[in-house]
């Protein structure tokens, strides 16, 4: 059985995902502080993927994950 794990894409969809529920969040102080964070952590995942992907090496791929 092949399978394909499309994390990219997983990531993609979630950060989407995200920025929706982020709309649907009261807009009281509560609601804006928490979507603000939620907003940056829920869409940052595909962009850190993405950059590890291009790690050059193992020891380049340790020092973009550390990173993170």
């Amino acid at each position: 059985m092949d399978r394909k794990y499309d994390i990219e894409e997983r990531c993609i969809v979630f950060g989407a995902e995200i920025v929706k529920l982020m709309d649907a969040l009261p807009n009281t102080k509560a609601g804006n502080h928490l979507g603000g964070q939620l907003l940056r952590s829920g869409t940052a995942s595909a962009l850190h993927y993405g950059e590890v992907q291009g790690a050059e090496s193992p020891r380049d791929f340790i020092h973009k994950w550390a990173l993170h």
